[in-house]
């Protein structure tokens, strides 16, 4: 490929990542939020809750651009660009999956921990800021990792609006060249290194985050536990 190819492709890395961030910080606002809500005390914030998983977990992602990007602007006279349309569709999409991980995330902490809050006399948030969340969050890791990689893949559902991502400009490559087999293994090895760093990277935020949780103590030597010696005062039998 000509240098100005390869530079139309590195703009479409550029797109990908900044979309990847955005919708990545949406999806975890949301997973939050509506999974601690869906764990509260009133059944009328569970279900509301529970309605949003359902129906952004039960659509389609390709559908939900669709809807944001051509349906929204007629019915409320404003018009989104396509980055900010694409991480919105995305990060509602992939936040009720999140949502989910939070969920069972919360829901596996040992019981004694939130009745040892009650009877300290913490508030539901003091519980759940100072108790439950510090042990259920690295729990979270390992299943976000994966999430975050599946949104990265679904990123290229945005170049149906004609946004410059990565799987767009590969396509505009292939185009111009009438190569496909060679531009699209560039691809898929630049989504694939992509996706190997944010492994490592969720690799090491685990590690870190268990630094301090659950870590097996300093082992110290045993002692000897040794029979005290009596002393025969009447002397051998």
């Amino acid at each position: 490929m000509t240098s100005g190819l390869w530079e139309l492709v590195l703009q479409g890395v550029w797109v990908t990542i900044q979309l990847l961030v955005l919708s990545a910080l949406l999806a975890t606002a949301v997973s939050f939020v509506v999974g601690v809500a869906r764990t509260h005390r009133l059944r009328i914030v569970r279900f509301l809750a529970g309605l949003y998983t359902e129906v952004f977990r039960g659509t389609s992602a390709l559908v939900m651009i669709f809807w944001v990007f051509f349906v929204l602007p007629p019915a409320f006279g404003w018009q989104l660009v396509p980055l900010w349309a694409g991480t919105l569709a995305l990060g509602l999409t992939y936040g009720a999956y999140g949502s989910e991980i939070v969920r069972g995330a919360l829901a596996a902490v040992d019981p004694a921990q939130r009745e040892g809050g009650i009877a300290l006399s913490f508030t539901p948030w003091q519980r759940m800021r100072l108790i439950l969340l510090p042990q259920a969050v690295p729990e979270m890791v390992p299943p976000f990792s994966n999430l975050l990689i599946e949104l990265l893949k679904g990123t290229a559902l945005v170049s149906i609006m004609g946004m410059g991502d990565l799987a767009f400009s590969g396509n505009l490559v292939r185009l111009a060249l009438q190569e496909s087999a060679e531009i699209y293994t560039y691809i898929l090895l630049i989504y694939f290194v992509i996706a190997f760093l944010l492994t490592r990277l969720m690799r090491g935020l685990e590690r870190k985050l268990k630094a301090g949780i659950g870590r097996a103590p300093t082992r110290k030597p045993d002692l000897e536990l040794k029979r005290p010696e009596t002393t025969n005062v009447g002397g051998a039998i």
